[in-house]
């Protein structure tokens, strides 16, 4: 089969299941991993590779911006302190958990190699959490936590693995570098986003009696803010969710009606697709993944991944539960005029658990685990290479069909409906 013809029947099975799954009343993103890992075993079925590029070129932008653009801005600025913590020391809490078990787990993971298994893992995925937790009842200030802790910590988990890559390849991991260039990475995406969002925004003052011209600059204009940011060396992430934020303020003030609905009807038909071809293709791949891997270590392979699982989960659950103990401290802080804390930013249990429970992996995940080199500098390869990729599949298809499953479960036990709008 040809890769147009394929490419096609994907977006063709994409569109047909999104029908089904409304009926079997089965989560999404989890039908459509469980139908793309069958496909791939058609012994027709050429393989689709990933290009790790490609994904955060196509993928993540639109994704980035059109979650940013749509997130409630009361809600964000609320519960901006649980989304930093979960954002940033949780990602870096994680790559150590995960590290210290692979180390001393899984034979031949040396340190280097265990830390860029965990960077690989940090980062949850926004596409994946939000996908499966649609239509639950789940209140718009726990969704909102979850789309900002994921909007911003793709950063943070791509800083960590590029330091740990760069170990392997023979570079000195240096705490004050790390920190440093961290606190540019995101300073400089942060600049990049404001200064593309006004240039935006100057833009579409002039041009936003021409529907089709506005609309067209707001699709363009995430990738541009991606590129320019990656090319100074900054994170084209924290820019681009920086544009979305400004864009969506600058939006309500001056588009008419007419404007928001043409330019929200195109937006959720892309980011519908975009979303079922990440789903299918973390199962396309899968086959052929697992064809690098000897038949003896398959099992074992699987039982580290489970494993890494469970201490993801553990360590996130942890975390979040401790957010909840501060932020409640800091609430019955007796004089009111120096709370630091709103009542509204407090987390309960139910929500807790919830938010605990969707920190499921995804594509990005997927991506960086494909990019990682196949050769170090002296030209030999690199180590557990396969191993490394495989047990990252494995955990991205074990958070997503696993805790995707349960999800509406727990969400049921608990009891958490989504209140009236105040």
């Amino acid at each position: 089969m040809e890769n147009y013809s394929i490419i096609i029947f994907i977006l063709f099975i994409v569109i047909g299941l999104s029908a089904f799954a409304d009926k079997a009343k089965l989560p999404y993103p989890i039908l459509l991993v469980i139908v793309g890992i069958a496909i791939g075993f058609i012994p027709t079925m050429t393989e689709i590779e990933i290009n790790p590029e490609i994904i955060f070129l196509i993928f993540l932008p639109p994704l980035l911006y059109d979650a940013s653009f749509n997130i409630s801005p009361k809600h964000f600025k609320t519960n901006l302190s649980t989304i930093s913590t979960l954002a940033i020391p949780l990602v870096f809490l994680t790559t150590f958990w995960i590290a210290v078990v692979s180390h001393y787990m899984i034979p031949g993971m040396t340190w280097s190699l265990s830390f860029t298994l965990g960077a690989i893992l940090s980062a949850t995925d926004a596409v994946a959490a939000v996908s499966v937790t649609k239509g639950l009842g789940i209140p718009e200030k726990t969704i909102t936590i979850l789309e900002g802790e994921s909007l911003i910590n793709d950063a943070s988990a791509l800083v960590a693995y590029r330091f740990a890559v760069a170990t392997v390849m023979g570079s000195a991991f240096i705490i004050w570098k790390a920190t440093l260039q961290f606190v540019l990475l995101l300073g400089g995406g942060f600049l990049v986003g404001f200064v593309m969002g006004k240039i935006l925004a100057y833009i579409l003052t002039k041009v936003r009696k021409n529907i089709n011209v506005t609309v067209s600059f707001m699709l363009l204009m995430p990738f541009v803010t991606y590129l320019i940011a990656e090319h100074l060396h900054v994170s084209g992430v924290i820019a681009v969710v920086f544009l979305g934020l400004a864009i969506s303020r600058f939006s309500k003030k001056i588009f008419p009606e007419s404007l928001k609905n043409n330019s929200k009807n195109l937006w959720d038909v892309i980011i519908f697709i975009l979303n079922g071809l990440i789903f299918i293709l973390i199962g396309l791949n899968f086959r052929y993944i697992l064809k690098d891997i000897d038949n003896d270590m398959i099992l074992p392979y699987i039982g580290y991944a489970a494993i890494i699982t469970i201490v993801a989960l553990l360590t996130r659950m942890v975390r979040i539960f401790f957010q909840k103990t501060n932020l409640q401290k800091a609430f019955q802080n007796n004089d009111k005029k120096k709370r630091k804390v709103s009542e509204h930013a407090l987390l309960d249990t139910k929500n807790s658990l919830i938010i605990s429970w969707s920190g499921m992996r995804g594509i990005v995940s997927l991506a960086i685990a494909l990019g990682l080199p196949k050769f170090l500098p002296d030209g030999t390869p690199f180590p557990e290479r396969n191993s490394i990729i495989f047990i990252s599949v494995m955990v991205v298809l074990l958070t997503i069909v696993g805790q995707g499953l349960t999800l509406p479960w727990i969400v049921k036990k608990t009891g958490v409906s989504n209140p009236k709008p105040e």
